[in-house]
């Protein structure tokens, strides 16, 4: 784990630190201790046997193609799960391999690629693929390096096609994610600012199994979609519920069978009823906002999660461009 910056410039070796003063550097940059044993374990254990159960059937998960993988990505860019199945199919259908894309005509990628919207997708699809062909050999990078280089590529997307695809344990925060850990672990504050959205990553780095980055990405992403959701968590029966720092959720309002006007949050904070998807995958990797075609601006979720991050963890910022948008393989 990173030394908060005010350790760092002391030059105070951390195994001198005592716990408590430790602690409390971690308290006052990232609002919460170190993961202890007690959050972590049965956080990996319930969650992954929960996704053995319930984890949803995606044509993307059925593959190990960092090609086909990429494709799923970027259509998953705040565009709803269900919309984009029947569009990867098809766009695959017609562009099969990278070198099939890289020679791909403007008018007919866009055509295909309708009606997705964020229509600049397409066009990055293609400058990746080019690049691919010239400076990798004909393959999608295999690094955090490599793939960052790629236009439209941050963060997020690069962590999930080294997941995914390479299964390598790299983390991945999308707006499901982000809700996830933010309750779970009791995070306070906004995801997208800089401690909070620090503190985040190093939560999802931190809580993947060695060797099991890909199932427990997968997994993360399923349960922010289907259980730990934006506006109707189903804390009561969440298998989380025993150690989860925010359970539950809901004190009152829909969770209790009252009015939605009159429904609050652990924290205290008013919820308006207006209802929303979590079939939408936010990662901080998200479309840029000059071709945002979402006509409402994404609402913070009241407990310090989000409903929607506009920004670029697959089934899941920036590359800005996941029931929640995707991702599971």
């Amino acid at each position: 784990m990173r030394l908060p910056a005010t350790v760092r410039q002391s030059g105070t070796a951390v195994g001198s630190i005592s716990r408590s003063m430790w602690s409390k550097e971690l308290e006052r940059h990232w609002c919460t201790p170190m993961v202890s044993a007690q959050l972590l374990r049965p956080f990996q254990r319930r969650l992954l046997a929960w996704y053995r159960a319930n984890q949803r059937r995606l044509p993307w998960r059925k593959t190990r193609d960092p090609y086909r993988i990429l494709v799923s990505e970027i259509m998953l860019q705040q565009t709803q799960v269900d919309r984009v199945v029947p569009k990867y199919r098809e766009f695959l259908q017609r562009y099969p391999t990278l070198e099939t894309l890289a020679r791909a005509r403007t008018a007919e990628l866009r055509r295909i690629w309708y009606p997705l919207g964020y229509n600049v997708r397409p066009l990055r699809l293609r400058r990746i693929a080019q690049r691919a062909l010239r400076d990798y050999g004909g393959r999608v990078p295999d690094s955090y390096d490599g793939l960052l280089a790629m236009d439209g590529i941050g963060r997020y997307t690069a962590g999930a096609v080294l997941s995914f695809a390479f299964k390598q344990d790299a983390p991945i925060v999308d707006t499901n994610v982000a809700r996830l850990l933010s309750r779970y672990f009791g995070l306070k504050g906004q995801p997208k600012k800089g401690p909070i959205k620090r503190r985040l990553w190093e939560l999802a780095e931190a809580v993947i199994p060695t060797g099991r980055g890909h199932l427990i990405n997968q997994a993360m992403m399923d349960f922010g979609a289907l259980v730990c959701t934006a506006r109707a968590p189903r804390c009561p029966t969440c298998t989380l519920r025993r150690t989860c720092r925010s359970f539950p959720v809901f004190t009152s309002g829909v969770s209790q069978g009252l009015d939605p006007s009159t429904r609050t949050t652990a924290c205290g904070r008013g919820l308006a009823p207006r209802p929303a998807s979590d079939a939408v995958r936010g990662g901080q990797d998200s479309a840029p906002r000059a071709h945002k075609e979402v006509p409402r601006a994404p609402r913070p979720d009241p407990c310090g999660g989000r409903g929607r991050l506009p920004v670029g963890l697959h089934g899941k910022t920036t590359n800005t461009p996941h029931p929640g948008r995707h991702r599971a393989h």
